[in-house]
């Protein structure tokens, strides 16, 4: 008996009952604190969250108080856009580098190398030296001195007293951190030295920005010190990138810088002008690169979300969720993987990681699959699957909108109607596959006594309240800012209808969670502003467009299959915000150049940096699933791109017939609608070898995907066309029935 028809006497005894699966893992190099340590950075990391929540929302003690408390120190919101970014950069720095070690902790003890301690305590005056010049260049401009980049006192001072204790303590730190071996409950002062390095960035950024020095940047007569503090701070966003989500990236960012400065010696369109050291770092760091359009949307609206997902976690709304889809879909035939799709949707979309989310729910989802009959590599790919689609799955999209109404200016509620259709195909397309592969292996459902009570479910359907809050908000004509805090407070109210009732403690939790849980995509959107700065500053995005151009003069199919490939593999092992925003960079202008609508091109790429994820060979969700089911990596990405194969062809489609992005009237929308399930249906038939109740040969399977490839185009001849086949398919199964392995006799090929 093989492991996916094993009985099924090994059920648990008892309802499942979700609890705590939107809790965060704890990765391989978290520290985790005790005592005051932990109380000084769990309050770190709540001020952090809490001052965007204010922030955004243009809260003053003072003016709330009517001048009554008047603190000092305290920032005057709304800030200038500028400065806000930077200080939200430089404090995911300080978090970061506070809570993330250089290298992974190990269950054998740490022995602690003291002479590297001691090296990185002395780094600590260079990094103090830094910041306290960059302090003294603010008090002299404060004073009346008049800043520029060419009086050669002010360039010696930003060179030797800023510059050069800057890069020695960046640098330096850096590389001791890398070595560094301490007890997961302690941090090590080298990482204290990149915190302080990372503040000595930000105060001199804002100092100098706040003067006309801001317009100098990207030309001769910018102040050197911009450029070298650009230097160190890309140097602290790439590390903060390497701890938090892995080399990919990293790898990615350290291509592209490489290019700026060898792009004169390339062939072809890569030929790229020369450009010095001093011009591209002294743009890099302005809305032009790091605090461009990623750095915008993570400090907005995604940190925003962020602390909306916390509430929700907080108020425990997240495994209602869950419990609620295992009591509307556990009863039928391979019930458990069916609650992956719906719960790991949700969570997927409010969450933002792909992988995160693998982790969250599939650590109760994935065991239950396997339970029931799949096998651990089906059950892995099914979680990364779903997670992945909730990326796509409005209206938060796990950010995406929000990056794609920054970068195209196309208003947020625009986007998120026209991703219903789309994100529809790609759940029902899973949703056929995992039903078909359950239907060949004679699955069946979970029991009544191992589910939650659907009636019970359904009289807390209250908990819903903060996503339809979001939702009327948001089509109502309301700010996303505005929204999104409304269904904060909402999650916080309706937890008073539960057990889990949010006070102030669990309010300051909540934002001290969502502090945290911002670090990875505020550092990854930063990295991947780095590249999006190289691609501005170099041109290789136009150029990029005018091979676009030369494809489509020969084939406009293959110039899509092309920025397809491009799309996936610049997202492969980057999280789908960093891959969207560096595809949208890329491909996207080249396909609005072809004559491709904006709205169109950009949710083309946007559905390929989504799917990169359960794409292999670097498939970051699948490999988190891998990791909770035990399956090899590998295999659970290519049994992911079996299961989201329908993902693969959505973007064609709605490429083909616009109607599919809402673009049409409600006719039309609805005919291209239920002609693309009926696509995406025989597809999902045709790949699974299941059609209507039986096993279909090859010959059929042949035929079902082409059918399905009939359904594309869009148009109503080729619709019918489709239906025509799959009708004839139909006849040849139940009226031919021809028997597994038959063949198809040809004559007189002699």
């Amino acid at each position: 008996m093989t492991d996916r028809t094993e009985p099924q006497q090994d059920q648990p005894e008892g309802p499942v009952v979700a609890e705590g699966v939107d809790k965060e893992p704890v990765e391989g190099n978290r520290r985790l604190y005790r005592g005051w340590h932990w109380w000084l950075v769990t309050t770190a990391a709540a001020l952090y969250a809490a001052f965007h929540m204010a922030a955004l929302n243009g809260l003053s003690i003072s003016a709330m108080t009517g001048g009554a408390v008047d603190l000092p120190f305290l920032p005057s919101f709304p800030m200038e856009t500028w400065n806000f970014r930077i200080v939200h950069i430089a404090g995911a720095l300080a978090l970061g580098f506070v809570l993330y070690a250089g290298r992974s902790f190990t269950l054998a003890p740490e022995v602690e190398r003291r002479w590297l301690s001691w090296l990185a305590w002395a780094l600590m005056a260079p990094a103090v030296f830094a910041l306290g010049a960059a302090v003294s260049f603010a008090v002299s401009i404060a004073g009346g001195t008049s800043w520029n980049g060419m009086d050669a006192g002010i360039r010696a001072a930003e060179i030797w007293r800023f510059g050069v204790p800057l890069m020695v303590a960046t640098v330096g730190a850096i590389l001791v951190s890398w070595a560094q071996r301490r007890t997961r409950d302690a941090i090590h002062p080298a990482d204290l030295v990149l915190a302080v390095c990372g503040a000595a960035v930000a105060t001199y950024l804002v100092t100098i920005y706040g003067t006309l020095m801001r317009n100098s940047t990207g030309t001769p007569f910018a102040p050197i010190g911009i450029s070298i503090a650009a230097v160190a701070g890309t140097l602290l966003i790439m590390e903060l990138t390497r701890r938090v989500a892995g080399l990919a990236l990293v790898v990615i960012s350290a291509v592209f810088l490489l290019y700026v400065f060898t792009g004169q010696f390339l062939p072809g369109f890569l030929n790229a002008p020369a450009i010095s050291w001093e011009r591209f770092f002294s743009q890099v760091y302005t809305d032009a690169g790091i605090l461009g359009p990623t750095t915008a949307v993570s400090s907005t609206y995604i940190i925003l979300f962020i602390i909306f997902a916390a509430f929700l976690q907080a108020s425990k709304v997240g495994d209602y969720f869950v419990n609620f889809a295992f009591a509307l879909a556990g009863r039928a035939r391979g019930g458990p993987a069916k609650v992956a799709i719906f719960a790991s949707g949700l969570m997927g979309m409010i969450n933002g990681t792909s992988a995160g989310n693998v982790v969250a729910t599939g650590s109760l989802t994935i065991p239950l699959m396997k339970k029931v009959g799949y096998d651990k590599r089906t059950a892995g790919a099914i979680e990364a699957s779903a997670s992945t689609g909730g990326q796509i799955l409005p209206p938060i999209m796990g950010a995406g909108a929000f990056i794609m109404a920054e970068i195209t200016g196309i208003p947020y509620t625009e986007i998120a109607v026209a991703a219903i259709i789309p994100a529809l195909l790609y759940f029902v397309a899973v949703y056929f596959m995992v039903d078909f592969e359950a239907a060949k292996l004679g699955m069946r459902g979970m029991r009544d006594d191992e589910l939650p009570k659907l009636a019970q479910m359904a009289r807390q359907a209250f908990l819903f309240v903060p996503i339809v809050i979001l939702i009327y908000a948001l089509f109502q004509g309301y700010s996303v800012i505005r929204a999104g805090t409304l269904a904060t407070a909402a999650a916080a109210v309706v937890s008073w209808l539960t057990p889990h009732r949010m006070g102030l403690g669990a309010i300051a939790r909540a934002f001290h969670l969502a502090g945290t849980m911002s670090i990875q995509i505020i550092a990854v959107c930063a990295c991947a502003g780095i590249i999006v700065g190289v691609i501005s500053l170099t041109g290789v995005g136009a150029r990029f467009s005018n091979l676009l151009l030369g494809l489509a003069a020969a084939s406009q199919l293959l110039a899509l299959v092309f920025a397809m490939l491009i799309a996936i593999l610049l997202g492969m092992g980057m999280p789908t915000t960093a891959a969207y925003a560096v595809a949208a960079s890329v491909v996207a202008p080249g396909l609005v150049e072809l004559g491709i609508p904006q709205l169109t091109a950009h949710f083309f790429v946007f559905y390929f940096a989504v799917v990169s994820a359960i794409t292999p060979p670097v498939a970051l969700a699948s490999y988190a699933a891998a990791g909770v089911s035990g399956a090899n990596p590998m295999e659970t990405s290519v049994v992911s791109f079996k299961i989201g194969i329908a993902a693969f062809v959505v973007p064609f489609m709605f490429f083909y017939n616009s109607a599919l992005l809402m673009q049409a009237d409600w006719l039309e929308i609805a005919r291209a609608a239920a002609t693309a399930v009926f696509g995406v249906f025989l597809l999902s038939a045709g790949v699974q070898g299941w059609f209507l109740g039986a096993r279909a040969v090859w010959f059929l399977r042949a035929a079902l995907v082409a059918a399905a490839l009939m359904m594309i185009e869009g148009s109503l001849a080729t619709d019918v066309a489709g239906v025509v086949a799959a009708a004839a398919i139909l006849f040849v199964q139940r009226i031919v029935r021809p028997k597994p392995g038959a063949t198809i006799p040809v004559r007189g090929a002699d």
